[in-house]
């Protein structure tokens, strides 16, 4: 055993010990988070605006602090790239993580000094949580690559911005950097494509022990390294034991991985966003992520199925159950107060407290009043797979609700399949039934003959490549949505398979 193992062991052990003593104390955890953040915020505009010092309890806050997404607290979010200081948290941020928005062009997150280390400290607590666990030390001697953005940092008025995964690359630390993959000169690369292909020379002979990235681009540089050099994944680097990931669902693409591959490797799901570092997975036999509840984030809660009222209830930490589907609103020391993150969660344990993404509120098919989400059509999805032995690329699921004929309508699914099944027919079958088991509303819709079942549409080969590509979201931090309640994906889908069957 090398000493950076060694090291690596004793560090994973004392962390694991930090981790359970907060974990083991949920709610004055959040207690004193909450207090903190109000007691650091209240001489900044926003404190002064919603009178943060006559704040003492959490139902105070509620009362005083509507919950807004990014466009309602755009007012101030521009005050502070404008320059100003003292807006939403003391001082100025030391970075903006640059996204795309929905409606208004580019987001501004800001990273401030307390909030930035919490997004460094939850990745390696989540590596070494694992170490821990396994006593698994042998891939801290090998190379790693963490596929990303551009670490390239632009300036806006005195502070620095930029993609979060290349913000976060800055960070790694010196004990890594010579383990670290691709090169700086590689990772600067935009186009996407060439960016890969750059990886593959790179790493096609060195001795990969730990790869990470949103599963989708990863499974695009695996099918590059095979093309390249007619070898699995697994047999190049024989090394290769841990898979790192966050941003979507890894179970529909687990089986092509793992042929890709060419065995089962260890993997950890990851819950970041540049508004904070949200959970981690800390152990492999549970698939829940742990809840990071002391990293200066104050977490609330929102039934999804009663999020579009007039007054939602929010809850607590302390008033949430299993298997109910939340939407997640936040406060940080990065200055984002209430915020509505857009993402839904599920609890799958209380002691400790432990989720699963279960979608975002704007994604979800309810256009015959079913709403499904997506962690019910990844579900049936995974179960089809598992029965029938196929394997897929991607897929997404689309309403049709106005189907050519006398037909009744439907939920569409664009599959692209690097393996189909046998029997088509049962595939479907298990996909319907499933969706069926998980949502009532939908079975309802099936018996009442308002829905027929579900159709398959197969997408060519890098048809869903081909799709990122023409909207300019090939690759880096990208996610293709799982399912929507319109069509224009799916109009642009179809386009896109005309195209390809007019060759």
């Amino acid at each position: 055993m090398s000493i950076k193992s060694f090291s690596a062991k004793i560090f994973a052990y004392y962390i694991r010990k930090k981790i359970n003593k907060w974990a083991s104390n949920p709610i004055e955890v959040q207690e004193e988070v909450f207090k903190d953040l109000i007691q650091k915020a209240v001489s900044t505009k926003f404190g002064k605006d919603h009178d943060f010092s006559s704040i003492k309890t959490y139902q105070d806050f509620a009362k005083k602090v509507p919950v807004r997404d990014y466009e309602e607290l755009r007012f101030y979010v521009d005050k502070m790239v404008a320059g100003e200081e003292d807006i939403l948290w003391p001082g100025k941020p030391l970075y903006y993580a640059k996204t795309s928005g929905t409606t208004s062009g580019a987001k501004y997150i800001p990273l401030t000094k307390e909030s930035m280390p919490t997004h460094i400290n939850a990745a390696r607590n989540a590596i070494l949580c694992y170490i821990a666990e396994t006593g698994n030390t042998q891939f801290v001697d090998g190379k790693m690559i963490f596929l990303q953005g551009s670490p390239e940092l632009h300036e806006k008025n005195g502070v620095k911005l930029g993609r979060l995964s290349g913000i976060v690359a800055h960070y790694v630390p010196a004990y890594l950097q010579k383990n670290r993959m691709p090169t700086l000169e590689t990772n600067c690369i935009e186009d996407w494509e060439k960016k890969v292909d750059a990886i593959v020379e790179e790493t096609k002979g060195e001795d990969m022990t730990v790869i990470s990235g949103i599963p989708s681009w990863v499974q695009m540089y695996f099918e590059r390294l095979q093309q390249k050099t007619g070898q699995k994944v697994g047999d190049l680097f024989k090394n290769f034991n841990l898979f790192i990931y966050g941003g979507v669902n890894y179970e529909p693409y687990r089986a092509k991985f793992e042929n890709l591959i060419g065995r089962k490797v260890d993997s950890i799901e990851l819950y970041p966003a540049s508004e904070g570092f949200f959970a981690f997975q800390d152990l492999q036999k549970d698939k829940g992520m742990l809840l990071q509840l002391d990293s200066g984030i104050f977490y609330e809660f929102i039934k999804a199925d009663e999020f579009f009222e007039e007054k939602p209830k929010r809850l607590t930490i302390a008033e949430v159950e299993v298997g109910i589907n939340y939407v997640m609103i936040v406060s940080t020391t990065a200055g984002l107060w209430a915020y509505n993150l857009g993402d839904t969660i599920q609890f799958t344990s209380l002691k400790p407290f432990k989720v699963i993404v279960s979608g975002r509120i704007k994604h979800f098919i309810s256009a015959f009043g079913e709403h499904v989400i997506a962690k019910e059509v990844e579900y049936a999805m995974q179960a089809a797979t598992e029965a029938t032995g196929a394997r897929i690329t991607e897929f997404t699921v689309a309403p049709q609700i106005t189907p050519q004929g006398e037909q009744l309508p439907y939920h569409e699914w664009f599959i692209e399949f690097e393996k189909e099944p046998s029997n088509m027919m049962e595939f479907v079958e298990i996909l319907d039934n499933s969706l069926q088991e998980q949502n009532s509303y939908y079975l309802d819709l099936k018996e009442g003959n308002i829905l027929q079942t579900l159709k398959i549409t197969k997408m060519p080969e890098n048809g869903f490549q081909d799709y990122m590509k023409s909207i300019g979201k090939l690759g880096g931090q990208n996610k293709l949505p799982r399912l929507s309640n319109d069509r224009n994906i799916a109009d642009k889908l179809e386009l896109i398979l005309k195209s390809s069957t007019s060759i």
